[in-house]
């Protein structure tokens, strides 16, 4: 698995006016997790914003550099974004061991169009964006990518369609579905309009000259 080496600091700020200090002198607060117990770190602006946009999601092994002589490998497990300027806030770390089993969410990317789109017209869904797997980080995929251009309306890719090897266990029920393809939407034409109802005009009955001098004498 690709390494990148980023240079870390401890930290002993804490609080959210040391995290702001921090940050206007271009540096992010950051956690390194190990087991139950944590480490407060410090990492340059550039560097993890670098790092985050260079990997665009993928799973990547980090080497955290504390000065010449201390390095501890590790994984992202989260990051926080304003969402406003886009500006990196917060990055969480979990250091790993190369001799020891870690449990991570891998992407799954989708490539080639599905003959079912292609030549039927049917409609391609992505359900699943990424899956949990347990390995040795060394065999951690950095990404996930599936080949669908033979689905066909009707059809799915599962996870347990997948082949990732013997060293990488996949937790993520195998019945799920990462992709399929569905038949395309046919709209149904709106009915007729029923034809109004006919009005009939009332019948006017002329009464004849008898009749009406009949009533003129009640």
């Amino acid at each position: 698995m690709e390494r990148i080496t980023l240079n870390v600091q401890k930290r002993e700020e804490k609080g959210k006016g040391a995290a702001r200090s921090l940050r206007r002198a271009q540096m992010i607060p950051a956690i390194l997790y190990r087991g139950g117990g944590s480490l407060p770190i410090k990492i340059p602006r550039k560097e993890i914003a670098q790092f985050i946009n260079s990997t665009a999601g993928e799973q990547v092994m980090v080497n955290l550099r504390f000065g010449e002589e201390e390095n501890r490998l590790a994984l992202i497990r989260d990051y926080q974004v304003d969402p406003t300027s886009r500006e990196m806030l917060h990055v969480d770390f979990f250091e790993v061991s190369l001799t020891e089993k870690v449990r991570v969410s891998v992407p799954v990317t989708t490539v080639g169009e599905p003959i079912g789109v292609k030549r039927d017209k049917g409609i391609l869904q992505n359900l699943l964006r990424e899956i949990e797997v347990e390995c040795l980080p060394d065999n951690i995929p950095g990404h996930i990518k599936i080949d669908i251009s033979g689905l066909e309306i009707g059809q799915s890719f599962h996870v347990g369609d997948l082949r990732l090897g013997d060293d990488v266990k996949v937790l993520t029920d195998a019945s799920e579905v990462i992709a399929n393809v569905i038949a395309p939407i046919v709209e149904e034409a709106a009915p007729a309009e029923a034809a109004a109802p006919e009005v009939t005009e009332p019948e006017v009955i002329k009464k004849g000259k008898k009749e009406e001098e009949a009533e003129e004498g009640k």
